[in-house]
């Protein structure tokens, strides 16, 4: 058994989205993730998958992308991201794959791991930081303090946190989501959302009191997943 991780699939197989205007590197991007993703994972293993996974608007839209990635090796683990419109209720969602969890105030296990983890939003910064988005990072603040709550209840000890958006802003500041996994003593923390090179600068990556950050954006990381612990 083995974790992966990938962000940022933006698959779009019922609509007209190409993504190589983003760079050349975008070039078939899907079945450069597709290829790679079935020669390493095999179905005992399991792919956290953070946000940003179909540019479907709804889950009719959503569906091929959704189809595609649980005939993928492995099971899946997801969190929504910023551009995943076609999200419903976690309880419709799970009902759907069998080997498909959807994240949102619970949490879910790789052995003796507790998966938690919530979208994430913009965290305070000089740039765009207004009364709106105060307000949603202090809802996905909660959403995750429920997560991690969750877990806690149930004894678990050693957690990972699965979240879409950057954990700190552009200048690595502290946030309340830095504290709270600092407080919760999370293991791992592994996120997306970033594109670009000039965007990866701003990624917070490796260890900082004790808790490692990983960035997981597909371009990042070459369209290839990134294997978390083996």
């Amino acid at each position: 058994m083995a974790l992966y991780a990938i962000g940022d699939l933006h698959f779009g197989k019922a609509v007209n989205k190409p993504m190589d205007i983003f760079g050349d590197n975008w070039q078939d991007h899907r079945e450069k993730i597709i290829k790679h993703w079935s020669e390493s994972v095999n179905d005992n293993d399991t792919v956290l998958v953070v946000g940003d996974i179909s540019w479907g608007i709804n889950l009719k839209e959503a569906m091929p992308d959704l189809e595609d990635i649980g005939n993928l090796p492995g099971k899946k683990i997801l969190v929504k991201g910023n551009h995943d419109y076609w999200w419903s209720t976690v309880s419709k969602l799970n009902k759907l794959f069998d080997n498909m969890k959807f994240l949102q105030n619970n949490y879910y296990t790789y052995e003796n791991y507790a998966i938690c983890g919530t979208r994430g939003w913009l965290c305070p910064n000089e740039t765009k930081f207004d009364e709106e988005d105060e307000k949603i990072y202090n809802r996905e603040v909660q959403r995750l303090k429920l997560s991690l709550d969750a877990a806690k209840k149930d004894g678990f000890e050693d957690i990972i946190v699965i979240t879409h958006y950057p954990p700190t802003n552009d200048r690595l500041d502290e946030s309340n989501f830095t504290k709270m996994y600092e407080e919760y003593k999370v293991k791992k923390v592994i996120y997306g959302h970033l594109h670009g090179k000039e965007s990866f600068k701003h990624g917070l990556i490796g260890e900082r009191n004790n808790v490692e950050y990983s960035l997981a954006s597909c371009d990042y990381t070459d369209f290839k997943l990134i294997q978390i612990m083996k």
